[in-house]
């Protein structure tokens, strides 16, 4: 567990809960899921001493729950909010092991796709944060907030104007870092989604498509946007609320700017969900294009058979004809019969095929 403390434009960390919070900042906790059960009555204390009242017992099933999905729900004290972000290559690879590298050609990123879940209870001079294992924003800040701490007699201005001024400032700027982690991931989404929207099209993949791969990639999306929404909605929650219950005492510029800031993560959010569901209809009108050029290909076979079973209709008659079983059939008796007939046959033929490539019966791109 940390323990940051936020005062006068400096930073500090502390390694013990201080015995009244600040007057000019906030204190910030933040600690692991895994210590949230050893921790639970540090917390409950810090929360009672520093906040002024300590977390419902349902808040704290919320914060321990690794599966739950991002919500927002407040007390007249402290607001919670619940945000589930994308989990690193790393954390995947912990949660699921080692496994070969897929062949070239399948949606590896797509099927790597996790989310964590984050809490935070925002009081008005207390941030508690709750964290996955090794969260990268977590240490991010941290050993950000290490830095400035070791020059902390000679900060700049500039450098006191990034530190956080409120306990909600913090914990949307963490917020906003989560959601920007989708800007590197999308890349690589794109890239990928690309190549085997062009191997599905190309003509020597027609009927070997690799269909597993696009469900995974399929379900992948729909949990992106899913997880989008969920972000958005509890945002847009939080921000109602700030909006319409101003913190008493709040000044109006710091308001003015969690709110900026808190439409930014939105916009941020609204943005990672527009492109999820634009790879969404990329990856449908695909597979619709796929199915349009096996279809437009059986069509042509079918155009070349039924032109072929017409041409050799009319031989196919005439040889039955003469081949049937009579005594008496016209030129049967005639040593030039078979030559008229040939005669006939192939004039038959050419005229059907005439009429075929007037008629553009036989052209392959069948206009």
């Amino acid at each position: 567990m940390h323990i940051v403390e936020f005062t006068g434009g400096t930073l500090r960390f502390l390694d013990h809960l201080p015995a009244h919070a600040p007057t000019t900042g906030f204190v910030w906790i933040y600690l692991e899921r895994e210590e949230l059960a050893a921790q639970a009555d540090t917390v409950q204390k810090a929360a009672q001493r520093l906040g002024g009242s300590p977390i419902l017992d349902v808040h704290v099933a919320d914060l321990d729950n690794a599966l739950h999905p991002s919500g927002y729900d407040y007390t007249s004290i402290y607001d919670l909010v619940v945000f589930r972000r994308l989990a690193t290559e790393a954390e995947v690879r912990a949660e699921s092991g080692y496994s070969p590298a897929p062949a070239r050609g399948e949606l590896r990123t797509f099927a790597g796709i996790r989310s964590r879940a984050v809490g935070f209870v925002s009081f008005d001079r207390l941030l508690i944060s709750v964290h996955p294992a090794s969260c990268y924003t977590a240490e991010g800040f941290i050993k950000r907030f290490l830095g400035d701490a070791v020059q902390a007699e000679g900060l700049s201005a500039a450098a006191r104007n990034r530190l956080p001024i409120s306990p909600a400032d913090l914990m949307l700027r963490m917020i906003n870092v989560m959601v920007d982690s989708y800007l590197e991931l999308r890349k690589q989404l794109n890239t990928e989604l690309d190549t085997w929207q062009q191997d599905l099209l190309a003509p020597a993949a027609r009927g070997r498509a690799d269909w597993r791969a696009y469900l995974t990639a399929r379900t992948a999306l729909h949990t992106l946007e899913d997880l989008s929404e969920g972000q958005r909605d509890a945002m847009q929650e939080w921000l109602d609320t700030m909006r319409e219950q101003p913190a008493p005492g709040m000044p109006q510029a710091e308001r003015d700017s969690l709110l900026a800031r808190a439409r930014d993560v939105i916009e941020h959010i609204h943005r990672v969900l527009q492109h999820v569901r634009r790879m969404e209809q990329g990856a449908e009108t695909a597979i619709q294009i796929h199915f349009s050029a096996l279809s437009h290909r059986t069509n042509e076979v079918m155009r070349v058979l039924t032109a072929l079973t017409a041409v050799f209709l009319p031989l196919n008659f005439i040889t039955g004809f003469f081949g049937m079983n009579f005594e008496y059939l016209p030129l049967i008796h005639s040593d030039k019969a078979m030559w008229v007939m040939l005669g006939i046959m192939l004039l038959t033929l050419l005229t059907v095929v005439l009429v075929f490539w007037r008629k553009r019966y036989l052209d392959r791109t069948g206009r």
